[in-house]
């Protein structure tokens, strides 16, 4: 087996015998290594097949911003969860995780813990989803020594609500689908931008619109935590995003009679941030 990108000392990507992409863990596996030379069997701890290419480059980005410690827990997780769910995970859901958790890990380090405004609705709707989440919060525990708070089992539990899309009805997908285009089109059109596609910033929102407009499709309502002061923070603090926000929740109440929760805006105003931020200077900062 040949190494075909080196992530880190500790990560490496190969191809299999079917010439799939693989990702290869092992302690110390690529310490003065490089893409073509042969990988040492006795230091291989963990592989995992990616079967679309793209979630490849999509690791190998983001590895370059994180530790191996949190794709391991990820992997972990998926592990425990494709032995309990009757549904095929998307491979994506190693990079979506191992990004979410190492920014949970990272917020929870430094004394913050957000509220997540759906986790009665994801304890009630996604029972067996929520259940797996919580043992994900003995894992991350068991690997770090952090115990992560309930609302982020919600979110774990949402990757894994997130990677059932592709086993919806052609129709829910389509509304789906739709949905997220015509977000996305406002934000283009009000930043007069083009996003970039290939970015990590992009796949967040792209993940967190689709958990938006799945919730949307299936009619369930979220609930509001009534955090006004941090609507009216980040209202002030990114006035160009949260006017964004505005248009888009205008354009929901317009063609679905639908109101966004302040929660929401929050949300989605962060993200349209962080996405289009590097096309402008944030004098608010």
């Amino acid at each position: 087996m040949k190494i075909t990108k080196v992530l880190n000392n500790n990560v490496v990507m190969s191809k299999d015998e079917s010439n799939q992409e693989m990702v290869v863990m092992g302690r110390g596996l690529a310490f003065q290594k490089k893409a073509g030379e042969e990988i040492d069997a006795a230091q291989i701890e963990k592989t995992f097949v990616l079967e679309n290419s793209n979630v490849a480059k999509k690791l190998a980005e983001l590895m370059k911003e994180t530790s191996e410690i949190y794709l391991d827990l990820s992997y972990k997780i998926l592990e425990l969860a494709k032995a309990n769910l009757t549904y095929k995970l998307d491979n994506y859901l190693y990079v979506a995780l191992t990004d979410h958790l190492s920014f949970a890990i990272t917020r929870h380090k430094n004394g913050i813990d957000l509220k997540n405004p759906l986790l009665w609705e994801i304890r009630r709707y996604y029972k067996q989803e929520f259940q797996i989440a919580l043992k994900a919060l003995d894992i991350v525990e068991e690997g770090t020594g952090v115990r992560l708070v309930e609302d982020e089992a919600a979110s774990i539990a949402l990757h894994l609500v997130n990677s059932q899309l592709s086993g919806e009805n052609m129709d829910t997908a389509i509304k789906v689908t739709e949905l997220v285009n015509n977000i996305l089109n406002i934000v283009r059109y009000f930043f007069k931008i083009e996003l970039d596609e290939n970015s990590i910033n992009y796949d967040r929102f792209l993940s967190h619109l689709r958990f938006f407009a799945t919730r949307f499709i299936r009619k369930e309502k979220s609930g509001d935590t009534h955090d006004n002061f941090l609507y009216e923070q980040v209202k002030k603090k990114y006035i160009a995003a949260f006017e964004c926000t505005e248009r888009i929740a205008a354009y929901i109440a317009k063609n679905y009679d639908w109101d966004i929760s302040n929660d929401e805006k929050v949300y989605l105003t962060l993200h349209i941030h962080r996405i289009t931020n590097r096309h402008q200077i944030d004098t608010t900062s």
